[in-house]
């Protein structure tokens, strides 16, 4: 209904006489809360996502209109529907205040606004107010194909894959219907995102989600049973408050604006809700509107630390990217750590010439101080940072630590390869924000040049878990981006199944008691890791500040297994190319060569019967 209709209900509904004591009719007061709310609406959509809590008291503002207008709308609901409220507007509020939920868990990560976003779906599912007229209207069939398709992300990252599949089965239907009744319209876009729903299914299939990738305290050790790191190796204990999760590409699987690779960091980065959480039913939609307002505040399980808050990147341009580092590390609090999770291909030193290198990297390092300068990090400071010599001399093998800084030296591709420096991220770029506690995760074929940051940090020493340069032989060459995601990412997120892909063991040709097995000897094996490192003398500070931090913890003990899983596999054992590195470098108690380590690996392998696949010591006897 357009506002030039609204207002001809609203006056179709005015008392006639009265003067200045005239009553305000109830649908002259509805779009006025409509027109209200749909201002805030469009303002608060356009607002960065990833300032701490700058936002936070505008969406409750936002959020407090919506709330009025649906509760409105409910006690008045028959005089609306007589002035010609129709359903699919009631629907439209409903969507509305969903995707402020939604939003609102992207901006904060609390698990009790993606909750609810669920909730209001899942109600204008089952109500149906789309539906009437739907094949009348072309702009009703877009308003419930846009519905499904946010449902959809929704329940993705809910990790509801009953309710996915289902919408996953009516967008198909859906969109194959619109086509056939309105045949002068174009549903290529739709037709589109089908098929990328679909290829994302694929690849994140049942196997990969045999457990759930969120910390659970059903499956993973209990925070308050995480071993102490001894007060003579470090005093400090940080913890993981933020993270900036983004990959780059070509031809990636994804959803949307969520890559394959940030879905799986984004869960293994938040608790997993206790049995209470999910059983809380909560008001539904349609009871009294009073109740809405602490729902998502009721619902939540206390129990549990925060989640650390992500922004998650799609696809940004590096002056966006260096721009929402640089803020976040200015609103890092005094005991946390930030997590940058990089995965991109890397560029090669020959891929680019001298003359093009220059002016392209100049023209990045301009944009990179530009922002910097914008969100209160003085030039002063990026100053400091060394970019190298700009000489023809650069050794054509071998690079040193200065030679990484340079414009030439390899680096992380983040848009097209034609654009010379601009859209590519070197190891100096992150230099500046060392400044503060940095984890960095890079995945990447270019991963080993950000070796050259460790040593020449700002004033915080950076931990650095690098992924391969190379993958291993035995992989299907494109598997690193499809159909499953990056190995080394599965690795740091699904542990188990990564090392049955490695091996080339399908899950059709696993028994579930098997895995199972397999599971729970290595959990078990990396809470002893996770010990032995607490415990270890040879612990470097930089891992024992955040060691007690469950998430990170996690994600350290998982690397070592990645570590030793590629480092005793006989194709790619003794080639760097094909192995992992952490830095600063880890005691030797956990290396791949250890009794302990290897001991491990052999268990999990002959479980599987496939320890004839590894080089063990012959220290370690057969299982």
């Amino acid at each position: 209904m357009s506002q030039h209709q609204h207002q001809q209900h609203a006056h179709g509904n005015s008392s006639g006489g009265g003067g200045g004591n005239a009553i305000i009719p109830v649908s002259e007061v509805y779009w006025s809360l409509v027109d209200k709310a749909d201002k805030k609406f469009s303002k608060i959509r356009d607002l960065p996502s990833y300032e701490r809590q700058r936002y936070d008291t505008y969406f409750y503002k936002v959020f407090k209109v919506y709330t009025e207008l649906w509760k409105y709308q409910q006690e008045n609901r028959q005089k609306l529907v007589e002035a010609g409220l129709k359903r699919w507007e009631i629907g439209e509020i409903a969507s509305r205040i969903a995707q402020l939920y939604f939003g609102q868990y992207m901006r904060s990560s609390e698990a009790s606004f993606l909750s609810e976003s669920y909730i209001f779906y899942e109600a204008i599912l089952n109500r149906e107010y789309f539906k009437e007229g739907l094949f009348q209207d072309l702009n009703l069939a877009n308003k419930q194909l846009r519905f499904l398709a946010r449902f959809l992300m929704v329940c993705l990252v809910f990790n509801k894959r009953e309710m996915v599949n289902q919408l996953v089965g009516q967008l198909k239907l859906l969109v194959d219907e619109c086509k056939r009744t309105f045949q002068d319209t174009d549903f290529k876009e739709w037709k589109l995102v089908v098929q990328e729903i679909n290829r994302f299914l694929k690849a994140d299939t049942a196997f990969m989600n045999t457990r759930p990738l969120r910390y659970s305290l059903a499956l993973d050790p209990h925070t308050d049973s995480l071993p102490r790191v001894a007060a003579s190796i470090t005093n400090r204990h940080l913890r993981l408050r933020d993270a900036i999760l983004s990959s780059y590409h070509h031809n990636e699987v994804k959803f949307s604006e969520l890559t394959l690779d940030t879905f799986r960091m984004l869960q293994c980065l938040e608790w997993e809700p206790s049995g209470s959480f999910y059983q809380s039913p909560g008001t539904k939609l349609g009871a009294s509107g009073h109740t809405r307002t602490n729902y998502s505040q009721d619902i939540v399980d206390h129990t549990l630390p925060p989640n650390p808050r992500k922004a998650v990147l799609y696809r940004p341009s590096v002056t966006h990217f260096v721009a929402v580092l640089a803020t976040i590390c200015e609103e890092l609090p005094p005991d946390g750590v930030l997590l940058l999770y990089l995965s991109a291909s890397g560029r090669r030193r020959s891929s680019i010439s001298l003359s093009d290198g220059v002016g392209a990297f100049s023209d990045a390092t301009e944009n990179i101080a530009r922002n910097l300068q914008t969100v209160g990090i003085s030039s002063d400071e990026t100053s400091s940072i060394t970019f190298g010599s700009l000489s023809d001399d650069v050794p054509p093998s071998g690079q040193s630590k200065v030679d990484c800084m340079h414009h030439r030296s390899p680096c992380l591709q983040f848009g097209n390869r034609n654009s010379g420096g601009s859209n590519c991220i070197y190891p100096c770029d992150l230099l500046p924000f060392t400044r503060r506690p940095l984890v960095l995760v890079i995945d990447s074929d270019s991963s080993m040049a950000f070796e050259a940051i460790h040593g020449a940090e700002k004033g915080e020493p950076a931990a650095l878990l690098l992924s391969p340069r190379s993958l291993a032989p035995t992989v299907a060459h494109d598997f690193s981006r499809c159909p499953g995601g990056s190995l080394f990412t599965i690795f740091l997120t699904a542990p188990l199944q990564a090392f049955c892909i490695l091996l080339g063991v399908s899950s059709s040709e696993i028994h579930m008691e098997v895995f199972s097995k397999a599971e729970k000897l290595l959990s078990s094996s990396l809470s002893d890791w996770g010990l032995a490192l607490a415990t270890s003398d040879s612990l470097n500070p930089v891992w024992a500040q955040i060691l007690n931090d469950p998430f990170l913890r996690r994600l350290l003990i998982r690397f070592l297994f990645c570590q030793a899983v590629l480092s005793l596999y006989i194709p790619t054992s003794g080639k760097e190319e094909f192995l992992p590195k952490c830095l600063p470098s880890l005691p030797k108690s956990v290396a791949p060569t250890s009794v302990a380590v290897q001991s491990v690996v052999r268990q999990i392998a002959s479980i599987f019967s496939m320890d004839k696949k590894f080089n063990f010591s012959g220290a370690i006897p057969p299982v």
